[in-house]
């Protein structure tokens, strides 16, 4: 195959949006379901069924445009001689490949009322029963299925005797794994349901093994690292900022800064992740871990994601340290140059104690007088490398990490198994009460409740996954804007990553002092936005979201306590199974649930999108289904690690050692 994957231009296009460049890539994306191709009894069809119908086309399709949509209309009669009406959301391209009089297999949901059917799936003639089963995958609307599954098996064959393993021959013989090859052509052309859990077995065990290699290997090397020896920490002088707080600390923040404290005092290298639930309270705990350290006279960095969560830190920073004698540095790839160099001067010279930013903090002309604990925020944004590097900016400085997606503890200590773990589960303050609802996008409660927050003089968040405009029929913070404003003139103001950070700023304080007090944004406000008069918030195409980054957005709003509507909105033509999956916001409010639940619906193949997990990315693996051959996978890694002499693992350790350092870092 050349370069171009398809002699579609349209469709190398896609493919090139999608992130898929090569065979490799193609192969690389798993099904997201399969379709059962078993034909449907037309006696007694079930309202709102699924239905498997063999029978032809027998008029011309119509497509239909209305508010963003497209729909494609036509009549299908069964060899049996039921007639029907088809209708298929968002699929244009059917009215060029469909045609009349020919034999057709069609999929679809029967609505009993209209005697219709809408369509999920059309393909030629007669399915054999040979090919029952046959892949879906997560594509552009207007890339059909059937052409991607053709290239899938282009490539496949191109790539013949090319596919390798990185299991050893005795791992894959003591599990009784077939080939990798075999495993592919398994799960993306099956004949059975038991090919699909053959192949997904040795897919998942190897990229489990892979996972588990990599954090062993990489907390070998943190332990391994020793720090310049230090006085100890003197609690006893912690005790007059303890108590200048202005909140009482939970338990659960004083186990943590205890275990924080005792991990600084040690020889070796801290590297430890501090997980909650947002409201929990773990930057106030990251803030006297920073004491802490400032007290045994070293300096300290706090590193966010973004310029927002920077701001955000560096403000409550400044009122928290108040009191004290602490200097406290804003370093931003935004800072004018001037500001920029006293700041590192200040840095070098160790005018400063604490210096908070974003990945500015990486650049190679930022030196430290004495770096002694470096905290990253939304850690899982950052690579492994990048940790490090900030580290070794002070001779091996101690590393706390912040996560507000929080698991369980025993899934925690697999997925992070390079770091020790420390975590918040109870709420220092009062706890927030939002309460949360499924509607639909043209649902009138929507402005019921904006109506309302604005009579009461609060703050309304508007939330859509895209920037731009697009014919799928997804929603776009543009098209919202337009939308909003004209229902609420001068109310309106929006907020996306694309946006100069002046036309950011001016926007949040508009939005902030209640001069424009509805916000239309993207999930840029995810993190790092606090503002405690919002009280509702809408989210369409919520369903585009996982559980886990809805949970945190909804944690934007109720922040002082007063009572708090989160919307999460959908249309027609989303797939009711992940709007079902909503309801787990509706029933519960605690981050542990939510997580669990957001890993065990993430299935294998399933594209992110516009979901932010806040955990490690896996193609084939669910880490809940799938936690025993994690556990697996983790032990058989600490054999391997063990045994590395050994011919049989050598390369593989290599090779895991040689990624690990290949990591990309962020320079500036």
């Amino acid at each position: 195959m050349s370069n171009k994957l398809t002699k579609s231009p349209r469709l190398n296009h896609l493919l090139y949006e999608m992130g898929i460049y090569s065979a490799y890539d193609v192969i690389s994306l798993l099904p997201r379901r399969y379709d059962d191709f078993s034909y449907t009894p037309e006696r007694n069809l079930i309202d709102k069924q699924k239905v498997v119908l063999l029978g032809k086309v027998i008029s011309v399709s119509q497509l239909v445009k209305h508010r963003g949509l497209s729909l494609v209309k036509f009549e299908f009669m069964t060899l049996k001689g039921t007639y029907f009406r088809v209708i298929a959301f968002n699929r244009p391209y059917l009215i060029k490949i469909i045609t009349v009089n020919e034999t057709y297999t069609l999929i679809g949901v029967f609505d009993k009322k209209n005697n219709e059917i809408n369509m999920v799936n059309i393909v030629k003639g007669e399915v054999s029963s040979s090919e029952r089963y046959r892949a879906v995958y997560s594509l552009p609307s207007d890339y059909p299925n059937h052409l991607f599954s053709s290239l899938v098996n282009r490539s496949l064959k191109e790539l013949e005797g090319k596919i390798y393993s990185s299991v050893p021959f005795s791992y894959q013989r003591k599990y009784r794994l077939i080939d990798k090859e075999k495993a592919l052509w398994a799960i993306h052309f099956p004949k059975r349901n038991e090919d699909i859990h053959q192949g997904y077995r040795h897919l998942k065990y190897e990229e489990a093994l892979i996972f588990s290699l990599k954090n062993q290997c990489i907390r070998e090397a943190n332990k391994s690292l020793a720090k310049i020896k230090k006085e100890p920490i003197d609690l006893s002088l912690c005790e007059p900022f303890l108590k200048s707080l202005p909140y009482t600390l939970s338990e659960d923040q004083k186990n943590a800064a205890s275990e924080i404290i005792e991990d600084m005092n040690q020889s070796s290298l801290m590297y430890r992740l501090l997980q909650g639930d947002v409201g929990t309270g773990k930057t106030l705990v990251a803030f006297i871990s920073l004491y802490a350290n400032y007290i045994r006279g070293d300096q300290g960095v706090i590193m966010a994601p973004t310029d927002a969560l920077a701001r955000q830190h560096y403000a409550n920073a400044v009122k928290l340290f108040a009191s004290t004698k602490i200097k406290i540095g804003l370093l931003l790839g935004s800072t004018p140059a001037s500001e920029k160099k006293t700041i590192k001067d200040d840095l070098k010279d160790g005018t400063l104690d604490i210096l908070i930013g974003t990945h500015a903090l990486f650049s190679k002309s930022v030196t430290y007088s004495s770096l002694g604990l470096a905290v990253i925020d939304e850690q899982h944004r950052f690579g492994v490398n990048q940790r490090i590097t900030l580290a070794n900016k002070g001779e091996h400085a101690d590393l706390l990490m912040m996560s507000a997606t929080p698991i369980p503890r025993s899934l925690a200590l697999t997925i992070y198994g390079d770091l020790d773990i420390s975590t918040l589960t109870s709420f220092p303050h009062q706890e927030r009460t939002v309460a949360t609802k499924i509607v639909t996008s043209e649902d009138e409660e929507i402005y019921r409740s904006i109506s309302k927050a604005l009579g009461d003089n609060r703050r309304v968040y508007i939330v859509a996954p895209l920037i731009n405009y697009r014919e799928d029929g997804r929603y776009s913070v543009e098209k919202l804007f337009a939308h909003f404003l004209l229902k609420y003139p001068q109310k309106v103001t929006l907020l996306h990553g694309k946006m100069k950070q002046e036309e950011k700023e001016a926007a949040l304080e508009n939005f902030r002092n209640g001069a424009k007090p509805i916000l239309v944004s993207t999930p840029v406000i995810e993190v790092g936005i606090d503002i405690s008069e919002a009280s509702l918030m809408v989210i369409y195409d919520a369903s585009s979201f996982g559980l886990a980054s809805l949970h945190q957005l909804r944690g934007r709003i109720g922040r002082d306590g007063y009572p708090a509507v989160c919307l999460l909105a959908f249309g027609q033509t989303d797939d009711q199974e992940k709007v079902k999956r909503l309801e787990t916001l509706v029933k519960t409010n605690d981050g542990f649930v939510i997580a669990e639940a957001d890993l065990k619906l993430r299935g294998p193949g399933e594209l992110t999108g516009y979901k932010q997990s806040g955990l490690p990315s896996f193609i084939f693996l669910n880490v809940i289904d799938d936690f025993r051959i994690f556990s697996t996978a983790r032990d058989d890694a600490r054999d391997i690690l063990k045994n590395r002499e050994k011919n049989e693992y050598q390369w593989l350790v290599k090779k895991i050692e040689k990624e690990i350092i290949s990591d990309p870092l962020i320079k500036g």
